[in-house]
C-alpha cells in the first residue's frame, strides 16, 4: 500500500495528539498542520478506507495496529533527526525541526538506524572532537551573524 508524505504527516500528527492529550480531535489536526477542518476530514477519510485510521463523523478518531506502525516509524525518524541535526551537526533547533519534518518521510528505517549508531559512537568515542567541531561552527555562525549584522548598519548609516 502506497502512503504519502501529507499522509505519515497526519498519522504522526494522530499519533503526537494521542500521546499528549489522550484523544484525536479534528479541531486539533486542523490547528497542528494549518489546514481548515473540510481538508481534515478528507484525509482522514482516506486514511480510513486504507485501513490506517478508525474514524465515523463526530466520534473518536483511532489509529489502527498498521496507523500505529507507521505513525511511531514515522515519529521516532522525526525524533533521530532533530537530535542528530542539533546534538551531531549543531543545526539550530528551528532549522533542525524544519528540517526533520522533511527528511523523516524519505530516510530509510535501515539509514535511520544508522544514523542513530553513528551518533552514539561519535559521542562515546570521539566527545572531544565532536565538541571542538560544533564549537568551531558555532563561532564561525557568530562571526557571519556578526559580520551581517554590521554590513546592514553600515548600509542603514549611509541613508
Amino acid at each position: 500500500m502506497e502512503i504519502t508524505k501529507r499522509e505519515e504527516e497526519y498519522l504522526e500528527t494522530m499519533y503526537i495528539l494521542q500521546k499528549n492529550k489522550g484523544v484525536i480531535r479534528v479541531k486539533d489536526i486542523s490547528k497542528k498542520l494549518g489546514v481548515r477542518p473540510p481538508s481534515v476530514v478528507d484525509a482522514l477519510k482516506k486514511l480510513s478506507e486504507k485501513g490506517l485510521i478508525k474514524y465515523e463523523k463526530y466520534d473518536r478518531i483511532l489509529l489502527t495496529e498498521k496507523g500505529l506502525k507507521i505513525a511511531k516509524e514515522t515519529y521516532q525518524k522525526h525524533v533521530l533527526l532533530m537530535k542528530f541535526f542539533t546534538e551531531i551537526l549543531g543545526v539550530p533547533p528551528e532549522i533542525a525541526e524544519e528540517d526533520a519534518c522533511q527528511f523523516e518521510h524519505y530516510v530509510h528505517e535501515i539509514t535511520a538506524e544508522r544514523m542513530k549508531e553513528f551518533a552514539q559512537y561519535i559521542q562515546e568515542h570521539c566527545p572531544y572532537v565532536l565538541k571542538q567541531f560544533l564549537k568551531e561552527h558555532i563561532e564561525k555562525e557568530e562571526a557571519k551573524g556578526s559580520e551581517e549584522s554590521s554590513q546592514v548598519s553600515k548600509v542603514a548609516n549611509e541613508d
